[in-house]
């Protein structure tokens, strides 16, 4: 499949940029809902998790606010080493977590918009359903190969985070769609398709992250509703340079056929 993936890729077509936009927001008046509960889902799974790494100044804060909040209060940095590191390692690991939680939300927000593009009639599964069985191995791989590309390409001046941040972006619509391949499979696909596209789809990530901070206008709540907007430029993208079944509007549950034709 892997090779019938880059097939595709080497004879694709750019879309048009004002085109794949045009019909992002057609499908986000069916899917802004959808959107919704996304964000909301993964802002109460999220949320406790960050909590966690507030954990260790909650003394500190209780002291301030007996004291009255005075600017007398010193901040008391005589910590232990073995203390600081523990505290650095969770904060990474709480940060691993959750973009594994974000990974998996996300990639069933894709599946969402096929079925109401489409209008298939499969079900969505719940909104973990990336996160079960042989597909948490997968999102845990995908989320540590995240998470080690944008470190070293932070730690290499900033500069090539540009770069790969476009095929970092692509890895979890081709995930969402092709869960039968591995994470090398998957990688491999993302940064092919990113290298032949990447002005096109940097400049839909930008334009669309753009959009999506409208929902600022509306006391911030409108976030919750817009956030997911940039997948869906992303989406569309996917669908007209590799695409579901041959391109038809014919689906199917076995994705092991997908690309038979």
């Amino acid at each position: 499949m892997k090779q019938q993936l880059l097939q595709k890729i080497e004879s694709a077509r750019t879309p048009g940029f004002g085109n794949l936009l045009s019909k992002s927001f057609d499908l986000f008046k069916k899917v802004w809902m959808d959107s919704f509960m996304h964000v909301v889902v993964t802002f109460l799974v999220a949320t406790p998790l960050i909590f966690f790494v507030y954990v260790p100044f909650i003394p500190a804060i209780i002291k301030v606010a007996r004291d009255g909040g005075t600017d007398q209060i010193e901040p008391n940095f005589d910590f232990p080493i073995l203390s600081m590191v523990a505290y650095v390692l969770m904060v990474f690991v709480l940060i691993f977590v959750v973009q594994m939680i974000t990974i998996g939300i996300t990639a069933h927000f894709y599946k969402v918009c096929r079925i109401k593009d489409l209008d298939t009639k499969e079900d969505a599964g719940s909104y973990f359903s990336y996160l079960k069985g042989v597909n948490f191995g997968k999102v845990f791989k995908l989320s540590l190969a995240n998470f080690g590309i944008s470190i070293a390409a932070m730690l290499l001046c900033y500069l090539p985070i540009f770069y790969v941040m476009v095929p970092l972006q692509l890895m979890v619509v081709i995930f969402a769609f092709n869960k039968e391949l591995s994470v090398l499979d998957i990688l491999s696909i993302s940064f092919k398709l990113g290298n032949k596209f990447w002005l096109l789809v940097f400049g839909l990530m930008i334009v669309s992250s753009l959009l999506a901070q409208l929902g600022i206008i509306l006391c911030f709540v409108g976030l919750f509703f817009t956030a997911y907007f940039v997948c869906i430029p992303i989406y569309y993208f996917y669908k007209e340079t590799i695409g579901f079944v041959g391109d038809t509007e014919e689906f199917t549950e076995d994705f092991s056929t997908q690309y038979s034709n």
